[in-house]
């Protein structure tokens, strides 16, 4: 008996021949049946059913006894991104099966000639049913991606959600993609949002920067198809709201959609393209300014619900995930009446819009500020101001000391974010958000003494002073150091992630979990020490380590990073981070609890609470 195996469009099919009077004989089941669903139900397997017709109409005279066609598993094997299978028993009855590349041939005895028929059918079918998964057609046009990590995942990149935002463009709010004919190449990253030099970790996989930027890219488990609904990841990058992009080899698509999920990651407009409110951006725009890189954000989330479904994913099950500004971000689109209903469940890493690092000031404040620094421009008219080249533009940004944050603008964002939380009219759905241990990190670069820190408590909290070296405490050198990266922490990042989680746990109605990230990174070129520093997550989460320049990289690294992609996979799926071979995650509710993500994981009730209650009557004297 020889077995074959093989699949289309993921379907794991085989075939069994045995040999007969020293001659082979056909009997062809009447109905194909694939996961115990008869294959004239599955009418998007068109490849299927011509296989299966072909091979009843070869296989109609008497060569085999029995070619069976059903569900397999069978070892498999994959090469150019075609999935093969084949049984090691197949050398009986005489037959060999020789692999080539993208498919395979088998000799049977005297049979050789008809079967190389067949075989060129199945070469010629898988082919077809690779190419088949790797075109998609979307609202705008069809679009054709390529397969990475040894064909495990598909990779649509360059995608446009929006319409260029340059010429008149410029400062409005996104238009729809036009349409386009023919089959446009997705296999490269579109550019990145045109932005002046801010991280020195941010490296980019496109070319320059660009103001026609507003791309995004869908990376798929290689066995999605149009039915099979996976959940969807919606990242969005971090930089201040004025650097990242999509195609930072970092948050590459290689490895988070090989647990179940398709993801997607986006461009959005940055800085003071994305941005700048100013008085007359208000009037030609109903009342409304800035912000066009959250609105960008919305577009994106709209392509996704139009979208996603070619590419398998599920529309009505879409979580958004962020970190740094990507994670002010979600809080942001969590309070927007703009982004309601376009997503499903959150994820925070480090970052929340509620006051702090990243203050959204109201649109009439901005216009004043904005208007300002326009004037200094020499222009006049929004004419001219469109008409400037985008470097002229940069430059005189990097000169604005306030920079371009969001803003209240009557539109994206009718209140202030905090407001919307405290009133519950936020998006009432499952939240996971945390931080890590040292996003104050750069508060050690120049050491700390007793002295030092004890003169800085007396200096910024005066008779609130002795309190504050309570909860951040500075008895010994070594001591001070780790309170000023504590204090320098919760300044910066932890405390308005802090104020999210305990605004969306008073008035959110959905369930909570809250993490620590403390695995300290060994040095790398770009972050010298050993720190869990800000951003340290984002290889964890994505699998990515390997892309950190100079990073020495684990066991235990590695075996974090996997626990990240699971545990955050499976919040996408039900909401439950929890799983099979996961510590468990508790939920964090009246008990405080949480998770420590460390080489050992460990779970228990938050320690931090009194810090955080003395940070909500005695707000951080400075901001960064």
């Amino acid at each position: 008996m020889i077995r074959h195996g093989f699949r289309v469009l993921g379907i794991p099919l085989a075939a069994e021949t045995k040999r007969w009077r020293g001659g082979v004989r056909t009997v062809l089941p009447a109905e194909l049946t694939v996961a115990n669903v008869p294959i004239g139900d599955l009418a998007d397997l068109f490849i299927v059913k011509v296989l299966y017709l072909s091979l009843l109409r070869w296989f109609s005279g008497e060569r085999a006894e029995m070619i069976e066609f059903s569900g397999s598993d069978y070892p498999t094997g994959s090469l150019e991104g075609c999935d093969l299978a084949w049984d090691e028993t197949r050398e009986e009855a005489g037959s060999s099966c020789k692999v080539l590349r993208g498919g395979i041939v088998m000799q049977f005895g005297k049979q050789t000639a008809g079967a190389l028929v067949v075989a060129g059918l199945l070469l010629g079918l898988s082919t077809m049913a690779l190419a088949d998964s790797l075109t998609v057609k979307t609202a705008a046009g069809s679009v054709h991606g390529k397969t990475i990590n040894d064909g495990k995942v598909n990779a649509f990149l360059g995608l446009p959600y929006a319409a260029a935002p340059v010429g008149d463009l410029r400062w409005r709010a996104p238009e729809p993609a036009p349409k386009w004919k023919g089959e446009r190449d997705a296999s490269k990253f579109g550019a990145h949002c045109a932005q002046g030099k801010v991280f020195e970790d941010m490296i980019f996989q496109d070319g320059a920067g660009n103001e026609d930027c507003l791309f995004l890219n869908v990376y798929a488990p290689a066995d999605a198809g149009k039915t099979s609904k996976l959940p969807v990841m919606f990242w969005i990058h971090g930089g201040g709201y004025s650097g990242g992009g999509s195609s930072e080899p970092r948050h590459n698509g290689d490895f988070l959609p090989t647990k179940g999920v398709v993801l997607v990651t986006i461009n959005y407009r940055l800085g003071v393209f994305g941005f700048l409110a100013t008085a007359d951006l208000a009037k030609e725009a109903n009342g409304a300014a800035g912000n066009y890189g959250l609105l960008d954000m919305v577009a994106g989330l709209q392509w996704v619900k139009d979208n996603i479904a070619g590419f398998g994913g599920d529309p009505n099950n879409v979580t958004i995930f962020g970190e740094s500004a990507g994670s002010f971000a979600v809080s942001t689109l969590m309070a927007s009446p703009a982004a309601k209903g376009l997503f499903h469940k959150a994820i925070g890493e480090s970052g929340a819009a509620f006051g702090g690092v990243l203050a959204y000031d109201t649109v009439e404040a901005r216009e004043k500020a904005d208007g300002e620094w326009v004037d200094s421009l020499g222009v006049k008219t929004l004419a001219e101001l469109r008409a400037l080249p985008t470097d002229k533009i940069l430059e005189a940004a990097a000169k604005k000391k306030t920079g371009f944050p969001p803003d209240v603008d009557g539109k994206l964002l009718t209140e202030a974010v905090d407001k919307t939380y405290a009133d519950g009219r936020q998006a009432h759905v499952p939240l996971l958000a945390g931080w890590n241990a040292d996003e104050g990190s750069f508060m050690g670069a120049r050491g700390m003494t007793v002295d030092g820190w004890k003169g800085m408590a007396g200096g910024v909290y005066k008779d609130k002073s002795a309190e504050f070296l309570k909860l951040y405490p500075g008895d010994t050198d070594a001591q001070a150091l780790r309170s000023a990266i504590d204090f320098g922490s919760d300044s910066f990042i932890a405390f308005s992630t802090w104020k999210w989680l305990e605004a969306q746990r008073k008035t959110g109605d959905a369930t909570i979990y809250r993490y620590h990230f403390e695995l300290a990174a060994l040095p790398s070129k770009y972050h010298p020490g050993t720190f869990a520093f800000h951003s340290d997550d984002i290889e964890y989460v994505f699998g990515t380590l390997d892309t950190r320049p100079g990073e020495t990289v684990r066991p235990e690294d590695r075996k974090l990073s996997e626990q990240f992609m699971s545990y955050w996979t499976n919040f996408a799926k039900t909401g439950d981070p929890n799983g099979p071979g996961l510590p468990v995650w508790p939920k964090y509710g009246k008990g405080d609890e949480l998770i420590h993500l460390d080489s050992t994981i460990s779970s228990g009730p938050d320690t931090l609470r009194p810090r955080y209650e003395f940070l909500l009557q005695n707000p951080p004297a400075f901001h960064f």
